[in-house]
């Protein structure tokens, strides 16, 4: 597996969760919503701590910029979801804004971003991106939930370095 290979396949279950999503209802919704949010915050941090930075270039810089700033914009909708409870009648509303900008995200991501990356990195380079990615999820899934910290990086975008 390679670095976009993973994140392609973290991109797909986080879809799966959402389909689950529009089924459920009350508790149900809340735990599908937590598993999302754990899944968005471990994928945004692993991208931004890791495959974003190894992968700028004059190709992909502004594509780059492009992303953190939504991974913001979904990092501010998950904490206000945080602070809510489905009873709320904006939490749907905000659910529905959730989905449809992490499928806005995906899609440049899988379009625009990783054929740019394949361009300028070696089979291999993506290789070993990726277990560190991966090295990295792990730590991250055993201090507990990535959602945890999603609302303290809600400021400013993640720097690209």
């Amino acid at each position: 597996m390679d670095a976009i290979e993973l994140l392609k396949s973290q991109h797909e279950e986080v879809k799966a969760l959402f389909k689950e999503l529009e089924k459920a209802k009350g508790g149900s919704k809340e735990m599908l919503f937590d598993e999302i949010a754990d899944a968005l915050a471990l994928h945004a941090t692993i991208e931004e701590k890791h495959f974003y930075p190894a992968t700028k270039s004059a190709r992909t810089e502004d594509m780059l910029r492009e992303a953190v700033e939504e991974h913001l914009g979904v990092k501010r909708i998950i904490a206000d979801l945080l602070e809510s409870d489905s009873s709320d009648p904006q939490y749907d509303a905000k659910l529905k804004v959730l989905k449809e900008q992490v499928e806005h995200h995906v899609e440049e991501e899988e379009s625009d971003l990783f054929p740019a990356v394949k361009k300028a990195m070696s089979k291999e380079q993506l290789r070993e991106l990726c277990v560190v990615m991966q090295d990295a999820a792990a730590e991250i899934e055993s201090e507990g939930s990535p959602r945890d910290n999603v609302p303290a990086e809600t400021g400013a975008p993640a720097p690209i370095e």
